[in-house]
């Protein structure tokens, strides 16, 4: 018995090791460089964002100014 146990036993690790789903380094590799690209345009466009952010307050302050002497009129009165 305890020699079948022992020719057994590097059998059935054999057999598990084939058995078992391998990660292709591949694969892992791949999946890095594909999230550090994700990352960097998602850094690109957080930045585009900002930008545009920026030309939105500075219109809205030139469209303002353009507003408040209107209002004003000439003063005449």
């Amino acid at each position: 018995m305890a020699g079948f146990a022992l020719l057994a036993f590097p059998l059935v690790r054999a057999l598990s090791e084939r058995i078992r789903p391998r990660v292709d380094v591949g694969i892992k590799d791949e999946l890095q460089g594909l999230r550090e690209d994700v990352l960097t345009e998602l850094r690109d466009v957080r930045r585009e964002v900002a930008e545009l952010a920026e030309r939105v307050d500075f219109t809205e302050r030139l469209v303002a100014q353009q507003r408040d002497p209107q209002r004003l009129g000439r003063g005449d009165r």
